[in-house]
């Protein structure tokens, strides 16, 4: 299986290996390789063929869909798994926005709410909602970006912690929202319901706000098919939804994936099933048909990024 773990490229720039993506620093830009390394709970638990090549192109899909709403620091997407971006200064917030009260965890809205909290410091919710409800108008929730754990603040929170300017939030809430409503849009037009997502944003040479990272991706949004949407409401179901949990469950019941030194390897059948879910989503989110490649996957990239070789 043509799968792509990590990446050492010489003569690329400064490595470092995120989570998910190896990126090769150059002083004006970075070249940020998607692999397939699929995370949760702080590790690495598995490699899903493709999952790379899905995350990269449905971003680059999505900041070709949205570079009239802000400028993105998409300079090339020279292979699948490759974006070559302007190398920005990063703010350290993720604009979270939510569309929709839902969620599990103790952060979540839909948790917060339940407990009795209406007051959320830049918006107040009615009583009366029910869970999976669709907000009036969508909602901002940011959070520290940290490579430890992020932490929710408020936009006053942000000014007044000094993280960015008054007129530096305010771009930011405006710019969020903006492709928030726009991926909602394009979504529900091949069938989707966009619920909820996070978006990252930088400051170019010029001090000018630029998106970065990743959009609309199935690892930073939560999807759910809108045709059966209304229906599962009514009936006090959960919308059916694109799926990744199912692998991280797998974990939980065969072992304590966040103590155990080593974990066991991943359902072959699983990993295929995860497999076929990213592309899924993939083609329809797109409309495009998911195309794989036969060559040897390092091969290819290294042949591919020659011409950014330092």
């Amino acid at each position: 299986m043509n799968i792509l773990k990590e990446t050492h490229f010489k003569n690329l720039g400064e490595y470092k290996k995120g989570k998910v993506r190896d990126v090769y620093i150059q002083p004006d830009k970075l070249i940020l390789v998607s692999t397939d390394r699929h995370s949760s709970f702080d590790r690495i638990i598995a490699h899903i063929p493709y999952k790379g090549q899905v995350l990269n192109q449905t971003a680059a899909f999505w900041f070709d869909q949205t570079k009239d709403i802000i400028q993105n620091h998409v300079l090339a997407v020279p292979d699948p798994n490759v974006v070559v971006g302007k190398r920005c200064t990063v703010i350290p917030i993720e604009m979270v926005v939510r569309g929709f009260i839902t969620g599990t965890t103790n952060t979540s809205l839909w948790t917060l709410y339940k407990e009795g909290q209406r007051d959320f410091g830049n918006f107040t919710l009615p009583d009366g909602m029910t869970k999976n409800q669709k907000l009036a108008e969508p909602v901002l929730t940011p959070t520290t970006k940290s490579d430890e754990h992020d932490r929710p603040l408020t936009p006053k929170e942000a000014v007044s912690e000094g993280i960015v300017t008054q007129a530096q939030c305010d771009e930011l809430a405006k710019a969020a929202i903006s492709l928030f409503k726009r991926g909602q849009e394009v979504s529900l037009k091949h069938g989707l319901i966009l619920v909820d997502t996070k978006y990252e944003f930088g400051l170019d040479s010029s001090q000018r706000l630029m998106l970065i990272d990743e959009i609309h991706t199935p690892d930073s949004s939560r999807y759910w098919q809108a045709d059966s949407y209304e229906a599962r409401l009514k009936e006090g179901k959960e919308p059916q939804n694109f799926d990744k949990e199912f692998l991280r469950l797998w974990f939980k019941d065969h072992c304590d994936p966040y103590k155990d030194a080593t974990l066991p390897e991943a359902p072959a059948d699983m990993v295929e099933e995860l497999s076929r879910r990213y592309i899924q989503i993939y083609e329809q989110l797109t409309g495009l048909k998911f195309k794989v490649s036969s060559e040897p996957i390092l091969q290819r990239i290294e042949k591919n990024l020659e011409k950014y070789r330092m």
